[in-house]
């Protein structure tokens, strides 16, 4: 990696600890009150709409709440997908049914993660998906997004383009964390749109 990569990774970290500041100091009530405002636009979006499989994930902590989203998009009879961590920090996939149908999963000394408990469908499922849904900690006008830094997501992405699959890519975020400009690598990839409680912003390709 030459000085710019290890620059842009750097930089990473740092605005990586800044979000999850701000996030720390969010009550359960704002979390709740904006994962209900985030189900609503997010259902505004002409791509879900029509979607006929969305890969989604189940929200940790003070994560944007994705609960009342996962079950709009299960009650339209869209089926969802949602990730399950894999030992190489990949993700398997497996299809939600409802609260009941998710596991809490311990994955060493990490955050409990609530995960698929059904049939996994093996990481290449994501491919079958009109929309995923992106956690991430931030955004900026280019799309560019902002993850935790684990690679799940990127070789989510990687396996997308290797398979030719196009799903709309939308990230779900706080209004504060679409921000002007974010450092990228080459392996980034980005985002159609972006949800906030307060609406949806869309980028040029």
């Amino acid at each position: 990696m030459d000085d710019t990569g290890r620059a842009g990774g750097s930089d990473k970290r740092v605005l990586r600890r800044e979000c999850l500041a701000a996030r720390s100091g969010l009550t359960a009530d704002g979390v709740r009150e904006a994962g209900d405002a985030l189900a609503l636009r997010a259902l505004e979006l002409p791509e879900l709409a029509g979607a006929g499989t969305v890969a989604a994930y189940v929200s940790v902590g003070t994560e944007p709440g994705t609960g009342a989203l996962l079950e709009a998009l299960r009650g339209r009879g869209t089926r969802v997908l949602l990730p399950a961590l894999l030992a190489d920090n990949d993700l398997d996939w497996g299809v939600y049914d409802g609260e009941g149908s998710l596991a809490r999963v311990q994955h060493g000394g990490r955050m409990a993660l609530l995960e698929p408990a059904g049939e996994r469908l093996g990481p290449d499922a994501v491919a079958s998906a009109d929309v995923v849904l992106l956690p991430g900690l931030a955004v900026d006008a280019r799309g560019m997004r902002l993850g935790r830094g684990g690679g799940s997501y990127d070789r989510v992405l990687a396996r997308l383009e290797r398979a030719g699959a196009r799903p709309a890519l939308v990230v779900l975020l706080y209004d504060a964390e679409v921000v002007a400009h974010l450092p990228a690598e080459a392996h980034d990839r980005p985002v159609q749109a972006v949800v906030t409680p307060s609406g949806i912003r869309r980028f040029r390709a």
